[in-house]
């Protein structure tokens, strides 16, 4: 007889997670998915494009209803859980819906953090991390003019250009005054915060919001210095937080995040946790390149293998804003013994910062040019000394091997 696997949460890592153990022991598992929102497993990453209009909802999809059917999986999707039974190894749905489990993954991802202000529970205040958020952005678009978006991380830079382009005036309020600054140095955000004006985007930073102002609907946004900003939607996008009301609720040990160890098991030896609710030697993570690292160490546990372990991630991101390309990795924000080496081309719109530690790379930002960015990462992880080619490290991996082909010959 099969063992019950069941998966709470259709999001990108459990469900990498799951193809993961269908790719290892196809037929250990009787398999069991419960996703809170109407829709298979679909790509995060692309909400952006979708509210943008440059993709529909199918084109997003990584799992479709068919998916499931042919992989054997029990899906019940728009159907939350809201209870764990760890005594009797059941879980409960919203609906009643109960199944009962040999292992447990917890996927229940994160929530977006609301601004605790006057005002922030008005009709027309939102986030932004799913496909319904993006489906009220659209619906506002339609009826009304003005968007204020609260934050200026990539998802708030995503959402204010995604709503530009669907025709309203958007203006972006963040607290710092530079643009990704956990990502970009001071010189990088300037360079984005240039860019995004010409396309459009109007900016007040660094700013304070203090109230949502309204009756039955959100009209303008009041600042710290006392400026009101016409706001017929406002988007918070100020960070993110584990979803770990569930697994507290069980009793499971959280402080951040669930509490896993480097197998991503949880204090319960039949429960396991991935993702953005999952907390890992005294960190969570919200890029897909970690999580995907979890999602394989813990199949690797869930089908009986036992040799593999999650050490943490170098934090390392390659994204695209609104059609400009960066990269960030490790530490951006210098400090204490720190050095850095600059390459601005401005005629290019090329800007490179590594900052260094005793001759070993610590941190990089890379604007406009980002194709050595796993060459540094490489070089960080593998703690490599420089001092050998710091001279032309800013020009990349293949000149300093075309320079050491020439040196050899």
């Amino acid at each position: 007889m099969r063992r019950k696997l069941v998966v709470v949460g259709n999001g990108m890592a459990g469900m990498r997670t799951v193809e993961e153990v269908l790719r290892i022991a196809p037929d250990l598992y009787d398999i069991t998915i419960f996703g809170a929102e109407p829709y298979g497993n679909y790509n995060r990453i692309l909400l952006s494009p979708l509210l943008a209009g440059e993709l529909r909802i199918d084109d997003i999809l990584l799992h479709d209803d068919e998916w499931y059917r042919a992989k054997g999986i029990t899906f019940y999707k728009g159907r939350p859980v809201t209870a764990i039974d760890r005594l009797r190894r059941e879980v409960v749905a919203a609906d009643g819906t109960v199944a009962r489990y040999d292992r447990l993954l917890l996927a229940t991802g994160s929530l977006p953090q609301m601004l605790p202000i006057p005002g922030a529970d008005l009709p027309g205040v939102i986030g932004f991390r799913d496909v319904g958020d993006v489906n009220r952005m659209l619906a506002a678009s339609r009826h009304h003019e003005y968007a204020v978006v609260i934050g200026g991380g990539l998802l708030g830079l995503e959402a204010a250009n995604g709503l530009r382009k669907r025709g309203m005036k958007v203006t972006l309020v963040h607290l710092m005054p530079t643009l990704m600054e956990q990502q970009l140095d001071g010189d990088a955000g300037r360079l984005l915060r240039g860019s995004l004006e010409l396309r459009g985007l109007d900016f007040i930073m660094p700013a304070e919001t203090v109230e949502i102002l309204g009756n039955d609907r959100v009209s303008d946004v009041r600042l710290k210095d006392g400026r009101e900003i016409p706001a017929d939607l406002v988007v918070m996008t100020v960070g993110i937080r584990p979803n770990v009301a569930l697994a507290r609720a069980a009793g499971l040990h959280c402080r951040r995040g669930i509490v896993v160890d480097s197998t991503m098991l949880t204090y319960d030896p039949a429960i396991y946790a991935v993702g953005e609710c999952a907390e890992s030697h005294g960190r969570t993570y919200g890029l897909v390149a970690p999580l995907y690292e979890q999602a394989k160490v813990c199949a690797n546990h869930l089908v009986g293998w036992g040799c593999a372990r999650y050490p943490g991630s170098l934090a390392a991101a390659k994204l695209k804003v609104t059609g400009i390309e960066l990269f960030s990795a490790g530490n951006v924000s210098g400090g204490a013994g720190a050095e850095s080496i600059v390459l601005h081309d401005r005629s290019s719109g090329v800007y490179k910062k590594l900052f260094l530690r005793n001759n070993r790379i610590d941190g990089a930002v890379l604007y406009g040019d980002t194709a050595d960015g796993p060459w540094y990462v490489r070089l960080m992880r593998e703690r490599t000394d420089i001092s050998s080619f710091r001279h032309a490290i800013m020009f990349g991996e293949a000149q300093i091997e075309e320079r050491g082909s020439r040196a050899a010959a």
